[in-house]
């Protein structure tokens, strides 16, 4: 009989039916499944495989991108666009939902942790790789709570039963600290190159997640030096782009020189992300039958008229026209005349289309900034890694001096200004311009720019209602504001 591992999920997300019912009698007790190789990297497959498809799921990943300043949700989704105002009851069951996806993939990362030290039928080098990528995928889940929820449960133990459910709200120092010391660990298991399967964590992937986490606490000259290790490497290079659609390349290839690690999509297990994207009937990037599409792209942002029309990347992301089965150019209608193009033009997007979770230009943008952050002032290092970024944009060499780049003698809020630009462009719909505003305290601002009032209560989504019911440890003084 095939052995089938049973992996809990969490204790909040159980309800009383679960509880009652029967435990299938081919399903392997935790005390005799772990005893393996195979074991082991079955339950590490596990834990990746709860972050997918997508980023912990459509649901998590819509949550974030409509708390951008350059979008507008749709139907249901609608609301979370509308900041000054907290979230409704539909999107509120969004954001708990989120939450029980990050923390099913924290309770499978650590039941690797707990249970595969314990193996001693294992190739070693094997075993520390799994444990390496066990600490990396809990540090990348509280990562996105930390940020998205602020103070959070750490569980660091693999729940089994009702006794460990209490857990208080750690403070964000403390979650921190334990995201930090997950990733050093995870730098000196993880291997240099996992090949072509870079749906896996390699070592550099653990660099840009640290460099990331440092840029956000503030720890700068740090996140410099890990950002300076990835480029260093010599393992990546930026793609090349002539025309707009190059940057798909990017996106689509299996083998492109720019990914670091991405969440991977087969036939059996596609991303949803372009449905949200692109409308249906006979118009380009029609995924659906139905047609549905859930962002339009909001052109009182930056991403309007103040887009530089030369900039390869505002085709690439952007259309207001296509070209019909005779070839003629036909605008987009008036409800919604324009909208995003990004991520690949055929239906086998579904499928190929990789869900980035570092690319190597972050890299280079991580190092500008944190690099200026760090001295104070840019220095000639830092404004060369912008500049690359720009010039690839506009069809540059990025290695060579051109017409777009940006000059010297800048000061350093200003370059750190040119950077989040330069990001907001670079990793549109990618989950990154809501957190940039976050940690760079320009929510505000950017919102108004918008022509949005943005109210502090949507700085941090609601605790689930059923974590503060069932979790004896917490009370409702623990929501988080507006809830």
């Amino acid at each position: 009989m095939k052995r089938i591992i049973y992996i809990l999920l969490p204790l909040i997300l159980l309800s009383c039916e679960n509880m009652l019912e029967e435990v299938p009698r081919n399903f392997v007790s935790r005390s005799n499944y772990y005893q393996t190789e195979a074991d082991a990297q079955g339950a590490i497959n596990g834990a990746y495989a709860a972050i997918g498809p997508d980023f912990f799921g459509i649901t998590y990943y819509l949550l974030i991108e409509l708390h951008g300043d350059f979008l507008n949700g749709r139907g249901s989704q609608a609301p979370i666009s509308l900041v000054d105002r907290v979230l409704d009851q539909q999107n509120i069951g969004r954001a708990n939902t989120a939450w029980a996806s990050i923390y099913t993939a924290i309770n499978r990362a650590n039941a690797v942790l707990d249970n595969v030290p314990n193996i001693t039928n294992m190739n070693e080098e094997v075993k520390n790789r799994i444990l390496g990528e066990a600490h990396f995928l809990r540090a990348l889940c509280y990562f996105e709570l930390v940020r998205g929820w602020g103070a959070v449960p750490l569980r660091i133990k693999e729940s089994k039963d009702l006794a460990e459910l209490a857990m208080p709200r750690a403070p964000e120092s403390e979650v921190y600290a334990l995201i930090v010391n997950d990733l050093l660990a995870a730098e000196q298991s993880l291997p240099i190159s996992v090949g072509n399967e870079k749906g896996r964590a390699s070592v550099w992937a653990a660099k840009m997640l640290l460099a990331h986490v440092y840029l956000t606490m503030g720890n700068n000259a740090d996140a410099a030096a890990k950002a300076s290790d990835v480029i260093a490497s010599g393992n990546f290079s930026l793609v090349s782009v002539q025309a707009p659609d190059d940057f798909y390349d990017i996106f689509a290839s299996e083998t492109s020189a720019e990914e670091i690690m991405s969440v991977k999509h087969s036939a059996n297990r596609q991303s949803d992300l372009p449905l949200y994207l692109h409308m249906g009937g006979n118009r380009p990037y029609n995924y659906s039958t139905s047609g549905f599409f859930g962002w339009l792209p909001d052109r009182n942002s930056f991403i309007g008229a103040a887009w530089d029309e030369n900039d390869l990347r505002k085709d690439f992301n952007l259309y207001t026209q296509y070209q019909n089965a005779s070839g003629a150019w036909v605008s987009l209608p008036n409800t919604a005349p324009v909208l995003f193009k990004k991520y690949i033009t055929t239906p086998e997007a579904l499928r190929i289309h990789a869900a980035p979770v570092y690319r190597y230009v972050e890299a280079l943008l991580f190092y500008a900034e944190a690099a200026t952050r760090a001295e104070g002032a840019p220095s000639a290092l830092a404004l060369e890694r912008l500049n690359m970024v720009k010039r690839r944009a506009y069809g540059y060499d990025p290695n060579t001096p051109s017409p777009v780049d940006y000059p010297a003698g800048m000061s350093e809020d200003a370059f750190v200004d040119a950077v989040l630009q330069e990001r907001a462009y670079e990793f549109m719909l990618e989950r990154r311009r809501f957190f940039d505003l976050k940690r760079s305290g320009k929510v505000k601002e950017a919102f108004a720019a918008a022509g949005k009032n943005f109210i502090d209560e949507r700085l941090y989504f609601p605790i689930p209602e059923n974590e503060i019911n069932n979790n004896p440890a917490l009370s409702q003084a623990d929501q988080n504001p507006g809830y």
